[in-house]
């Protein structure tokens, strides 16, 4: 029998998930070496059967290769997905801010009404849905005033085309023009042990305003995985490949780090992914945790961290082995 997943609710959206969630950026295959697609659909679909409902893509991951798996991979079992994705960084137009090409489009960063109506249509049609539970502005446009953006994803809820509202890679002052526009019911960010800059300004006022946070690169693009040792090389337009992070250094304290707590790891039957992922969830005002995987078993490994509940001493372990191994992370 599987195991009872953790859940929680999207805000005050009425929308509920599992807490640990399936990020598809690697399964686009841009930026990571390309993508398999029957392998791809096999990982979400093992996600499904583990009971992780939450699944989080966006059109720019491959330029909808990625919600375009996530659609062929949820046929049949839609009822049974939380899906997330998201809107604001266009290539049918070049209104707004010129972000970064892919596949020789140029990309923007563009969240005015037009767009969203656009964008919305679009990845309904890739995921073969006439829904999408939660709609996420993925980088923010200085050009658009936040209250135009709002309004259209108002009415996209209305409409029963979304059931939630959420804004990624937010600063502070964006966070705050959500709350005044009102209507927000998640963020997405990065954090993980290494990427903790959040805790200081955006977590105290998502707790405050009783907002959902979404937590991406969970494993920091899999460093913290315990997966990916000193010998390992990166090739193609894998990201990894010249990211400092991933230094041969760097994979060595995480190796100490992975020693440090291997008792804990040991207590619960876990990996060391599985160990940060839980960990990742008992931080104050951290609601999800999105993991990527490429296969079966990455999913099903990732999944079985929505079980684990670490007690407080063995919080207090592991973030004494933080302290000791990865506060020292360079890069």
């Amino acid at each position: 029998m599987t195991a009872t997943q953790i859940t929680r609710a999207i805000g005050a959206s009425g929308v509920n998930a599992s807490a640990v969630g399936l990020g598809t950026w690697a399964i686009g295959g841009w930026m990571w070496g390309g993508t398999d697609e029957a392998e791809s659909i096999a990982a979400i679909q093992a996600s499904l059967d583990e009971g992780v409902t939450l699944i989080d893509t966006a059109p720019a991951y491959g330029l909808g290769r990625a919600e375009e798996i996530v659609g062929k991979a949820l046929i049949g079992r839609r009822d049974k997905a939380v899906i997330a994705t998201k809107c604001g960084l266009v290539w049918h137009t070049q209104k707004g801010r010129h972000f970064f090409d892919q596949d020789g489009k140029p990309v923007h960063r563009f969240l005015g009404r037009d767009a969203i109506f656009h964008e919305v249509d679009e990845s309904l049609s890739r995921l073969k849905t006439d829904y999408i539970d939660l709609y996420i502005t993925h980088w923010q446009d200085p050009t658009t005033p936040v209250a135009e953006t709002m309004e259209a994803l108002h009415d996209l809820k209305k409409a029963g085309k979304i059931r939630a509202i959420g804004a990624s890679n937010v600063s502070t002052e964006d966070l705050k023009a959500y709350i005044d526009v009102g209507g927000l019911n998640a963020i997405q960010e990065r954090f993980s042990m290494i990427d903790r800059g959040i805790e200081a300004d955006l977590l105290p006022l998502t707790r405050a305003n009783g907002i959902a946070t979404l937590s991406y690169s969970s494993l920091a693009l899999g460093l913290l995985s315990g997966m990916i040792g000193p010998e390992r090389v990166f090739s193609g337009d894998d990201q990894r490949k010249d990211n400092p992070r991933f230094s041969v250094e760097n994979r060595r304290k995480v190796a100490g780090f992975a020693q440090a707590i291997q008792a804990v790891v040991e207590a619960h039957g876990a990996t060391i992914a599985q160990v940060v992922i839980a960990w990742t969830l008992g931080q104050p005002g951290v609601t999800f945790a999105l993991c990527g995987a490429r296969n079966p078993a990455q999913a099903r490994d990732n999944a079985r961290a929505g079980t684990i509940r670490l007690s407080s001493e063995e919080i207090s372990t592991i973030d004494a082995a933080i302290a000791s191994w990865l506060s020292v992370i360079d890069g």
